[in-house]
């Protein structure tokens, strides 16, 4: 199960951060401004926004497996048009489509791993799934420009290829998930949830700041990946090594989705992991500023790091703040809140691009949204055992 969710977030993200690298390129073949590019790259997080809870409503009732499978089917066929878009508004539309699937599925890996794993190691499965991410944000940032362009020499081409392993991942997901939400252990959730209205789930305080430190987390993380290959351009890279050397953030994060949540998960503790890693964030925003190209490989290791340290542990918190039979539902607000910050960050960043000439102002940006994430990270009650242990009945439940 955590197989197929893995080879669905590459999927999902590899298809996004081929436009990054292609920035230059879609500028001048679609007489795009900055802003605009920033928009089409996060075109799938716009539908975010609205998807997520829908869909995660549908997965409480109808299970998993039927839900995101309809989601799979929407990033592979989006995607795949992608590959013959002739202008900017059928890329759009095009875009839109996938997005849609991106939302559509997105909300329900967290609730396959509470299905599958015991809610203690909740944040251990979500950074295996997020694995996934990070790889497809990895190889879409470094080899679009130097191995998959170079084919077909076209943007169109390049998209298309890009498409493959949604596809790929579609189809495994009908054909190898065999009904297990009706039949498995998240059977026990699909009866219960339809009689709770969304009303009673909203009212639960630690869900809205759970969802604004994933609206911060991925305002910094999407304005980031999405601007530091132009950045380094600035400082002098080719387009080839901008994105190769922006992807090695990813490549140290994906050991961290794994090593992470277990020492998390050995110490019973959330919260600094959370704190701590924006706080390197914040560091590094500035650093990247400064540092010479030659050793700008430093701070996207740190970044890597950092950002998918607290990326796994918020992405887990709905499985452990909430009963099981919302879930669904929760995972889906807090996904759509999420997706605000990394709809509107790379399109502030494009903006400041546009009206000033520079990527300074942007970084500077960065800087207050990790220190903001610090603060709130303070208002949230620690989910850790550690915690649980110490502090019996620190968190009311909503039922009550």
């Amino acid at each position: 199960m955590l197989g197929i969710a893995t080879l669905m977030g590459f999927a999902m993200w590899a298809p996004m951060f081929a436009i990054p690298p292609m920035e230059q390129i879609l500028t001048a073949e679609l007489n795009l401004t900055h802003t605009q590019i920033g928009l089409i790259y996060t075109i799938p997080l716009l539908m975010t926004i609205a998807v997520p809870i829908p869909a995660g409503i549908l997965a409480d009732r109808i299970g998993l497996r039927k839900t995101a499978g309809i989601g799979a089917i929407m990033i592979a066929a989006g995607t795949a048009l992608r590959g013959i878009a002739v202008d900017a508004p059928s890329l759009i539309g095009f875009t839109c489509l996938y997005g849609i699937g991106y939302g559509w599925v997105f909300p329900n890996l967290p609730k396959l791993v509470s299905a599958w794993v015991p809610v203690e190691k909740a944040n251990i499965g979500t950074g295996i799934f997020s694995s996934g991410f990070a790889s497809g944000v990895g190889l879409g940032l470094a080899i679009t420009m130097p191995v998959i362009y170079p084919l077909t020499s076209t943007y169109q081409g390049t998209l298309l290829i890009w498409s493959i392993p949604a596809i790929v991942a579609a189809i495994l997901w009908w054909t190898v998930i065999k009904d297990s939400p009706e039949t498995g252990p998240e059977s026990k959730m699909t009866v219960e949830t339809g009689n709770v209205p969304l009303s009673v789930i909203v009212r639960n305080r630690n869900l809205w700041l759970t969802a604004t430190l994933l609206l911060l987390t991925e305002f910094f993380f999407f304005t980031w990946a999405g601007w530091v290959p132009t950045l380094l351009i600035t400082k002098g890279a080719s387009p080839d090594y901008a994105g190769l050397i922006t992807s090695i953030s990813m490549w140290a994060g994906i050991p961290t989705c794994f090593l992470m949540p277990r020492l998390s998960q050995r110490l019973g503790l959330r919260r600094p992991f959370i704190w701590g890693a924006a706080g390197i964030l914040l560091a590094v925003a500035w650093w990247v500023l400064h540092v010479p190209l030659y050793l700008v490989w430093l701070p996207m290791i740190l970044l890597g790091i950092a950002d998918l340290t607290r990326y796994v542990n918020i992405l887990a918190l709905p499985v452990e703040i909430m009963p099981h039979q919302h879930i669904g539902r929760a995972s889906g607000l807090v996904l759509s809140i999420g997706a605000v910050g990394g709809f509107i960050g790379p399109i502030i960043g494009g903006r400041i691009l546009d009206l000033t000439g520079s990527l300074n102002q942007a970084f500077i940006v960065l800087i207050v949204i990790a220190a903001a994430t610090i603060a709130v990270t303070f208002l949230l009650p620690e989910t850790g055992t550690a915690a649980k242990r110490g502090t019996e009945g620190l968190f009311e439940s909503i039922d009550n």
